[in-house]
């Protein structure tokens, strides 16, 4: 995963506006099939990951597991979430070209 988070020291200098709200921007001009599969990707990425998680945790703790992660780490969470959607939302402008 790349790190965007020189893009957004100030989140309406480059791409005016927050990465969540660049993403939902680029999906409302997206055609119908290359969101589908977009999101197609997105669980399974989701699946894979729950895969690994629920090799070190029961599956009962699964979502203590990932709670408990994410308070102890948010602020690396909320960077990394720039990341993604920026990260998504070129995947969508990169599909649209195709």
């Amino acid at each position: 995963m790349n790190n965007y988070e020189a893009l957004f020291e100030d989140e309406n200098d480059i791409v005016s506006g927050s990465p969540m709200s660049k993403y939902w921007g680029v999906v409302s001009k997206t055609q119908t099939d290359n969101l589908h599969q977009e999101f197609d990707d997105i669980v399974e990425r989701i699946a894979i990951m729950e895969s690994i998680i629920e090799e070190n945790h029961e599956i009962q703790d699964f979502d203590k597991a990932i709670k408990n992660y994410a308070l102890a780490n948010r602020d690396k969470i909320d960077e990394l979430k720039k990341s993604v959607y920026m990260e998504l939302t070129g995947k969508l402008i990169f599909r649209a070209t195709d």
